[in-house]
């Protein structure tokens, strides 16, 4: 699967993600109205409304973008229902060719690891028959658990030539209060990212490996350095625009051949329409203001990464 996102990436000049992170209050009025008359105010009537805000922004982007990243969290706030819509989500953009990154964040061991594992990426026995869960093509994973945490997701990963994207360095505030603390002399971020390229090393593709790495945007100069530490890791990249993270930013996390990285952008484009510069677009139209902010996203990134050069 990492080959596929690779030609994607070329094929689209654009290394980048789209969060589908949809919260109601990103949801347009008429877009919950038409929900909330045929099901109600309720959990159903909330699922049908993140669903088809999706869609909508799925159909304006995906000939774009290589991929999208939908974090499960903002489904399960919903329950079963919601779930429902996750899995929706994940089959309407395989539809679409995209490359789905599930934003699950596991972390455990043993027995549970493997099946978290396989509910996200591999196939579950059922009886004389196999299926796959929720069936995402990556899946990102907390590896404070260490290597038993991380080796089921691995052996699944082989199995089904699918990938993981680890957390190394994320992008919020407090992430210093552990991933910064200096062990003889160096942050702990970078003995992760270590670990990373030690676990990818038997899972490559063609020119990069299965496991890669999450690194914040906010955070340049360590995105600099686990660049190094990582080379044939690809890194996501959370935090651009909303929390800050800008082009110009980013082009350490990338290798000299223009790839080794994929920038992720939530709320700055799912609900571009509620941003000033894109409000002349409207609500009823904010699908159209999400395209536009792939477009400008695009535009910053391959110009910062031109004048890099």
């Amino acid at each position: 699967m990492i080959n596929k996102l690779v030609e994607k990436i070329k094929k689209t000049n654009a290394p980048i993600v789209v969060g589908l992170d949809p919260m109601l209050s990103y949801v347009p009025e008429h877009i919950q109205k038409k929900a909330y008359a045929e099901y109600g105010e309720t959990l159903e009537g909330a699922a049908e409304a993140i669903w088809q805000f999706n869609k909508a922004i799925v159909d304006s982007t995906y000939d774009l973008i290589p991929a999208v990243k939908p974090q499960i969290a903002m489904y399960e706030q919903f329950g079963i229902l919601g779930l429902a819509a996750f899995k929706k989500t994940v089959d309407y953009c395989h539809e679409k060719d995209l490359v789905v990154i599930g934003d699950v964040k596991r972390g455990d061991i043993g027995s549970t690891s493997a099946a978290y594992a396989v509910g996200h990426l591999g196939k579950v026995q059922v009886g004389s028959k196999q299926y796959a869960g929720f069936d995402e093509d990556f899946a990102t994973v907390n590896p404070y658990l260490g290597s038993d945490g991380i080796k089921p997701f691995v052996d699944v990963c082989k199995e089904e030539k699918k990938g993981l994207f680890i957390l190394v360095k994320t992008s919020n505030p407090s992430s210093g209060e552990f991933q910064d603390r200096l062990i003889d002399g160096r942050p702990l971020y970078e003995y992760v990212g270590e670990k990373v390229a030690e676990w990818g090393a038997d899972c490559m593709g063609d020119s990069y490996s299965y496991i890669g790495a999450v690194v914040g945007a906010t955070y340049p100069e360590v995105g600099k350095v686990l660049r190094k530490v990582m080379p044939k890791s690809f890194i996501l990249v959370p935090g651009y625009g909303a929390q800050g993270g800008k082009g110009a930013d980013l082009v350490h996390y990338f290798n000299e051949d223009g790839l080794g990285a994929i920038v992720n952008s939530s709320r700055g484009i799912i609900a571009a329409y509620k941003k000033e510069e894109y409000a002349k677009f409207g609500a009823e139209n904010f699908a159209d203001a999400s395209r536009q902010a792939v477009l400008d996203m695009i535009e910053d990134i391959d110009g910062a990464l031109k004048a890099a050069k």
